[in-house]
């Protein structure tokens, strides 16, 4: 057949239609060995605690990650063998005092209460896990009943998630499907979590790992900006400035389309940031005119931090339509957090699914804990404990602040305060997203030497020990971090 006779042949066969093309799939080439020597290594049968700290920092080195530090941070960090009180101690035999309640969570230190021991152990014996749409436990319904019982107005629909990040997600996700809007307006300098929405929420640097992209999420400024002042010859004026620049941002972005202002009650991360006299009552009026959703953001300062049992109560006639709480819930003893909503809110989800959810969430063991936590917390007065404490607290970070040409100021609230250092011309010595400036790695040193444990987010540096702390060990602790700042004055150039 001639070349133009095929061709002839190929083109009748052409039809019109949209019929695939051959197409082969790559074939696996690396093919790896993906079994396991489902067998133990002795050293596993060796009893917790007996391991030696070379066995301790070989098994780091080769398996362990680290989440918001650079990894090889994890060579240097302390290998901790236990704490008791106020103190956790290392494998050198080195005493720390938890200047920060670590991550502003372990509240009532290390020697837990027995009734949180045996109330969590007698849980994991008789229920050690239960799906929450499959069953309802007692300590469900008696945490749920407890924090609605403790809670201001009809804050009484509950969830307990595992975190607060996920806690905060869950108030997302309800405050979307109540509204049927979808915009949420936070604070910079804010931080709510490390998941995809709280991320996004989050008003610092750790934002832009995620890349900065999750649509529907809208950034304020905090009546106390970083780099300027806002206008006015009192601080009542510059609170009304602050108020009107946000309902400007809620008149441009459209009322109809902003579901939910979330803000933390007191910035935590950022610098202990309390909104003046004012500022809150205002949001919550705007949240009404509007019809948005207010949402206070607990999770470092719930149970107890600012001398309230929630931050949100030291803002007179507020309450939030949701607030979410984790860390002190369980005092970091196991992970929990809670979402908790008004009875408007609740009974929008009775007759459709919140649309947030997890496999843990309502986990028994967690609540057992949490429950009997919180239960200590009111029963030996913890929180009129911080109250009593607050005076020497504030005024001890007035004198180490006074002392000190490196502080340029301090803020304090309850048993959570926070100092900000300066260069000697007055500017910023470093921002919270660049790499650690050699004063402060000095400071650090020196922090350390001291015998002091804790969260460093330079130019911020925070005090929030355990709330159980005696005065003894509180003016202990300002000695120690007075101490420790000169090492910082003479870094910095002063």
């Amino acid at each position: 057949m001639s070349a133009a006779a095929v061709g002839n042949t190929i083109r009748s066969a052409v039809v019109k239609g949209s019929k695939s093309w051959p197409h082969q799939s790559p074939a696996l080439t690396k093919v790896l060995d993906n079994t396991s020597k489902l067998e133990l290594s002795p050293d596993h049968d060796m009893p917790m605690g007996s391991w030696s700290s070379d066995q301790i920092r070989d098994a780091t080195t080769s398996s362990v990650m680290l989440t918001w530090a650079p990894g090889k941070v994890r060579h240097n960090t302390p290998i901790i063998t236990h704490g008791e009180g106020v103190y956790v101690f290392d494998d050198k035999g080195n005493k720390f005092l938890d200047w920060t309640s670590q991550a502003v969570c372990s509240n009532i230190g290390y020697t837990i209460p027995e009734s949180v021991v045996e109330a969590t152990t007698k849980q994991i014996k008789e229920l050690s896990f239960i799906y929450g749409g499959l069953g309802i436990t007692e300590v469900r319904a008696r945490l749920s009943k407890l924090m609605s019982d403790i809670l201001p107005g009809d804050l009484q629909g509950m969830v307990f998630p595992s975190s607060g990040s996920e806690a905060n997600e869950a108030a997302i996700m309800m405050a979307r499907r109540h509204t049927g809007k979808y915009k949420v307006i936070n604070w910079y300098r804010s931080y709510h979590g490390g998941t995809t929405n709280s991320q996004q929420a989050t008003g610092d640097f750790r934002r832009w790992f995620g890349g900065d992209h999750v649509p529907g999420f809208v950034k304020a400024f905090h009546p106390f900006p970083l780099f300027w002042d806002l206008a006015g010859e009192n601080e009542e004026e510059r609170t009304q400035m602050a108020l009107n620049m946000l309902e400007e941002q809620i008149l441009n972005e459209g009322p109809d389309t902003v579901a939910m202002v979330q803000f933390e009650s007191v910035i935590g991360g950022g610098g202990v940031l309390v909104p003046p006299p004012g500022y809150m009552q205002g949001v919550r009026a705007m949240c009404d005119k509007y019809n948005i959703v207010m949402h206070c953001d607990e999770v470092m300062v719930g149970f107890g931090r600012t001398g309230q049992l929630f931050g949100f109560q030291n803002y007179e006639g507020v309450i939030p339509d949701i607030v979410t709480a984790a860390k002190g819930i369980t005092a970091g003893t196991l992970p929990l957090s809670m979402t908790a909503c008004r009875k408007h809110i609740m009974d929008t989800f009775e007759e459709k699914p919140l649309g947030w959810g997890s496999t843990y969430q309502g986990h028994p063991v967690a609540m057992a804990c949490a429950y009997e936590n919180v239960k200590y917390l009111i029963k030996n007065d913890v929180i009129g404990h911080v109250q009593r404490l607050a005076p020497k607290f504030e005024s001890e970070m007035k004198r180490v602040a006074e002392n000190h040409p490196s502080i340029k100021q301090y803020r304090s609230i309850g048993l959570f305060g926070c100092f900000d250092a300066h260069n000697p011309d007055g500017s910023n010595p470093q921002l919270q997203h660049t790499a650690i400036d050699k004063a402060f790695v000095a400071y650090k040193k020196s922090y350390t030497e001291n015998g002091l444990l804790g969260l460093l987010r330079p130019p911020h540096m925070h005090v929030a020990p355990p709330l159980i702390i005696s005065e003894e060990e509180l003016m202990d602790g300002f000695e120690r971090q007075d101490k420790a700042l000169y090492a910082l004055d003479e870094a910095l150039g002063f």
